[in-house]
């Protein structure tokens, strides 16, 4: 039990911030519908919607958590939840796609600060024996607001309209940020003294902006000049980072400790799998079941409410019993109900639908804090910022693939049109080759997750 006052407030002052922005997250894919008939958004702009505030994360997570490694992590956690606050208002102004996107992008940067943050902070106010108990509350808050999103966003688009959606969570960020302020003490800067890597920090950043986007526009040609510029520009990145005294991205984190390295890939391939899934769902919901915003978000809390209940579970679990084998367990119901999503189709039954949606949920909050305890436990404290860094980057990299996925697929399906009832037959196509790819992508998480618990590992030091 944790009786420590200080160590109390910070982890609910992290669990409310890891809460408003993951509401953010899934909020926005149920109100995608009204959004595009209001601002005329096409199929492919609507994954760019969301897409916008995972690519910057992805970019910036890194530089995010070993700049709060050197400077504190009290003060990028704070500039990041401060930022998050304008963005949030800026988004509920939009008068255009280009401005709505635009300010998902000041959005993405600003999570990326709180998220390269947040399970630093709290593996470091606490120790091995507590940690799987805070990482599963803050898991579980994360998944909470993943949890309440669908179901947010679809009450207040209908009642209220989809731009309410960030009036509120802008309210709610500024007190995040008046908490952090006044009751957060210390700033937990383990590498302080150290040099911050700014050309690896740029070289990164670029590459892998470039990488993803170029992804995203797969066939075309550019699309694979900018995958190999991307794929060039990270191999300079490891290079120059092999030759830094104080790199960005310690390599040496990777050397020897394959917990550290198959549990982050493990939660990019789940990530992928599980986020891009939740837009298809959203889309499928109302377009081909026809279903209201509010009621679809309904619909969508059977996926997202046992991953808030069994995350503090699991997270408990995992003091006692090896994380990875827990996770390994989540990891197999995620696929298993991804073979049913291939299904889909216009006559499947509503009941069918949230059987697939509870079977992913409960993986999902079975597998996401033994995952983080597997992967913040296998690293020495001065690593911390860089962990929880290359954590966010594998799951907002992870939903940027699968965003992408998506998006090449909508391209090659619809095209630039809105999905309007002519175009129903193409999205529901588009909707199955994407959860046959998922699915595969759900095995190889399987398969990745059962390779990192093949030996006892070296790196292991969870108990520290």
């Amino acid at each position: 039990m944790i009786r420590d006052v200080s160590k109390v407030i910070t982890l609910v002052i992290v669990t409310i911030a890891g809460t408003i922005t993951s509401l953010m997250m899934s909020a926005v894919h149920i109100a995608l519908p009204t959004m595009g008939k209001e601002l005329s958004i096409d199929a492919v702009l609507m994954g760019w919607v969301i897409t916008a505030m995972t690519l910057p994360q992805v970019a910036i997570l890194l530089a995010a958590g070993r700049f709060a490694d050197i400077y504190g992590r009290k003060k990028v956690f704070l500039t990041g939840m401060a930022l998050f606050t304008v963005a949030n208002f800026l988004c509920a102004i939009s008068n255009s796609a280009v401005m709505l996107i635009a300010s998902r992008v000041l959005q993405g940067i600003a999570a990326g600060m709180a998220f390269g943050t947040l399970m630093a902070i709290v593996t470091s106010v606490f120790p091995g024996r507590e940690r799987g108990r805070a990482l599963g509350a803050v898991t579980g808050a994360i998944m909470a607001g993943l949890a309440a999103g669908p179901f947010y966003g679809g009450i207040v688009t209908e009642h209220l309209g989809w731009r309410s959606i960030f009036y509120i969570a802008s309210a709610l960020c500024l007190v995040a940020v008046i908490l952090i302020i006044w009751k957060m003490k210390g700033e937990w800067a383990e590498a302080k003294g150290e040099r911050f890597d700014i050309a690896g920090s740029i070289i990164f950043g670029i590459s892998i902006i470039v990488l993803i986007y170029g992804f995203t526009i797969l066939p075309a040609i550019l699309g694979f000049i900018l995958v190999v510029v991307g794929i060039a520009g990270l191999f300079a990145f490891v290079r120059l980072e092999l030759r830094m005294e104080s790199p960005i991205f310690d390599l040496n984190v990777f050397r020897g400790n394959r917990v550290f390295v198959f549990s982050n890939l493990a939660l990019m391939l789940h990530f992928c799998a599980v986020f891009a899934s939740v837009f298809l769902l959203s889309l499928y919901l109302q377009y081909i079941l026809e279903f209201s915003p509010q009621t679809a978000g309904l619909i969508m809390l059977f996926q997202m409410v046992p991953m808030a209940v069994l995350a503090p579970i699991s997270g408990r679990i995992s003091d006692r019993v090896n994380p990875r084998l827990v996770a390994f367990a989540g990891l197999t119901l995620i696929f298993a109900g991804l073979i049913m999503f291939v299904f889909l189709g216009e006559e499947t039954t509503l009941g069918y639908v949230i059987g697939g949606l509870a079977v992913m949920g409960i993986g999902s909050g079975v597998f996401s804090t033994p995952n983080a305890n597997a992967i913040m436990g296998s690293v020495e404290k001065r690593y911390l910022g860089v962990a929880a860094g290359t954590q966010g980057t594998m799951r907002s990299s992870g939903q940027m693939v699968g965003m992408a996925i998506v998006m090449i697929l909508f391209a090659m399906y619809i095209g630039d049109a809105a999905i309007t009832p002519e175009y129903y037959p193409a999205f529901l196509t588009s909707t199955r080759v994407g959860f046959i790819i998922f699915t595969c992508l759900g095995l190889c998480g399987v398969l990745v997750q059962l390779i990192s618990m093949s030996k006892k590992q070296d790196g292991d030091i969870s108990q520290l």
